[in-house]
């Protein structure tokens, strides 16, 4: 009777062991706290698939891969990576060392883990960065390969706590006024071309050509690809480029030194990306961090930006191109992620042609950031932005705007003449910022919307800064301001121009001999402000001749 219980035992555990086995096949990498991604969302928010891998793997170095610093091991990479995907799938492992290497194009079903000590250094040499198809400053163009490629991929992953650097000092174009008098001598004695003011250097005259004849950094008017091989120089790739792909991770390792853009996500759907340091020379033209373009259910979380344009950038396409592609970045968890250094902390746009929605960040810091969250777009673009929740944002040292809305960048100006509203009229309504705390920039919050087009529900609430200027809002319907706490040295702190339907309760201002607030504009309807003052209301009102009075409220408490 004992060896029957015995034999039925083994059979059970032998069951249990099989289904165990089956089961760890291909399972998703391990994320402690996930749940907790998905806590105070505020819109309906899909859970995002993460990529699953089976349980096999190889090294590079079982493929010919040397870490000597010198030898191009862009062969080991891609066989290593066609070996893996042949079994199936798995991981790629990169060991401790300095891998040189050109591109990497990667494929479904793979995990390119970079170990503790591994440094995967991309070539300098251009030559193996042939010209591809590609998508740039949101627009249909052609680029240089990038150092890492997806295209159309499913179930793709970049893991580890190593390091890839993307060589960028080759490809860049440098500005004097950014470096040391020691730097730019030794920028300048490596080669390239100064231009005739002595002002920027340049890789070659390629590049130099190229310059010439773009637009935002994509060239005008190129048909052919011997005209476009002219200035392949210009060409820069960005670093990661991960396009039209599904179930994608990027979770641990370290990514600087791009080209251009550092991590570009286009098109893909359930992006994860988590635990990243991206990392830029301050100086770096367009060297953003990561521009989330056109993607569907995408999770950003625990990362740090250090970078030399906008750091944490949403967008989805340009003009007519973002247009035609009509797909929105949606449903985007931005959490627990610090910028240390970049154009904007947060940036949406300026290409959001094909719209940005249902978007929650929370508990970030920014901290130098030349403005802290950024929204920014202009005629032409269209697209809609709608649905955006930002809370608990702490910033400091902020150069320009801690908050920034601004439908004339790129430097278009106010038109004398109201357009009319068509397609390629850009929208941003529908957003919520809360609970956010600056000390020291140079304005609070800017709120620039168009005449034909104003920015629509805005609410500011639970924000307390200390700053040179207080809140400018000019072409905005439908402003809620509730506790708003501001430290100023230039007066008026509150300024409203065309601002229609304007609510601001339990505001807290810096004391002055001054004008607090100012009202002004022919368009001006309906605003009702509560401000905690020991003054009298029309000590420390200013409004324009042209304001009708009737639609002004202002209360002292």
């Amino acid at each position: 009777m004992r060896v029957v219980e015995k034999k039925i035992k083994r059979f059970f555990y032998s069951v249990l062991v099989l289904v165990l086995a089956f089961a760890c096949q291909n399972k998703p990498i391990e994320n402690s706290g996930i749940s907790k991604v998905y806590e105070g969302i505020e819109f309906d928010m899909p859970q995002v698939v993460e990529p699953a891998f089976p349980d096999f793997s190889v090294s590079i170095a079982d493929f010919g891969a040397v870490a000597d610093g010198k030898t191009i091991n862009t062969q080991a990479f891609a066989d290593a990576i066609k070996h893996v995907a042949g079994k199936g799938g798995g991981k790629v492992i990169i060991p401790r060392g300095i891998w040189i290497t050109g591109p990497i194009i990667l494929k479904s079903n793979i995990n390119l883990h970079a170990e503790a000590g591994a440094l995967v250094l991309f070539s300098t040499n251009k030559d193996l960065y042939p010209l591809v198809n590609a998508s740039f400053e949101g627009l249909n163009t052609v680029r240089c390969l990038s150092p890492i490629q997806g295209n159309g991929l499913r179930n793709v992953a970049i893991t580890g706590s190593g390091v890839f650097d993307g060589s960028g000092e080759v490809w860049r174009m440098v500005k004097r006024s950014k470096l040391t008098g020691d730097q730019w001598k030794k920028l300048v004695a490596s080669g390239g071309i100064v231009d005739e003011k002595g002002g920027k250097w340049y890789p070659s005259e390629g590049f130099v050509k190229g310059d010439r004849q773009s637009k935002m950094n994509v060239p005008q008017n190129l048909k052919t690809i011997k005209e476009y091989e002219e200035i392949k120089d210009f060409l820069r790739p960005v670093m990661v480029s991960i396009v039209n792909c599904k179930e994608v991770l990027l979770d641990g390792p370290v990514f600087q030194n791009s080209p251009a853009w550092c991590i570009h996500p286009l098109m893909c759907e359930n992006l994860t990306v988590r635990n990243l340091t991206v990392r830029n020379p301050w100086y770096s033209q367009n060297g953003d961090g990561i521009d989330i373009e056109s993607c569907k259910n995408t999770i950003l979380t625990n990362c740090s930006f250090d970078v030399g344009d906008d750091a944490i950038c949403i967008k989805s396409g340009k003009d007519e191109d973002g247009r035609k592609r009509a797909m929105p970045t949606e449903n985007l968890i931005v959490k627990n992620c610090i910028v240390y250094h970049g154009h904007g902390g947060l940036t949406v746009g300026s290409e959001m042609s094909g719209g940005v929605k249902n978007m929650h960040v929370s508990a970030c810091t920014f901290m130098g950031t030349d403005v802290g969250l950024r929204f920014k777009s202009n005629r032409g673009r269209g697209g809609v932005v709608e649905g955006i929740y930002i809370s608990d944002i702490d910033m400091i040292n902020i150069p320009n705007k801690a908050i920034s809305f601004n439908l004339y960048y790129g430097g278009k100006s106010v038109s004398e003449m109201l357009p009319e509203i068509t397609e390629e009229t850009p929208q941003f309504k529908d957003i919520s910022i809360k609970n956010v705390t600056c000390k020291g920039a140079a304005q609070a919050i800017y709120l620039q919307g168009l005449p034909e087009m104003n920015l629509k529900n805005i609410l500011l609430e639970n924000i307390t800064m200390e700053t040179e200027k207080g809140l400018l809002c000019i072409d905005a319907t439908g402003v809620t301001i509730r506790n708003l706490h501001l430290k100023t040295n230039v007066f008026p702190a509150i300024a409203l121009y065309n601002s229609k339907n304007v609510s601001v309760k339990e505001l807290v201002l810096s004391e002055s001999e001054k004008p607090l607030i100012s009202v002004h504009g022919e368009e001006t309807e309906q605003i009702h402000i509560d401000v905690h003052s020991a003054a009298d209301v029309h000590s420390i009102l200013e409004v324009g001749h042209e304001v009708n009075r009737n639609i002004l409220q202002v209360n002292t408490l």
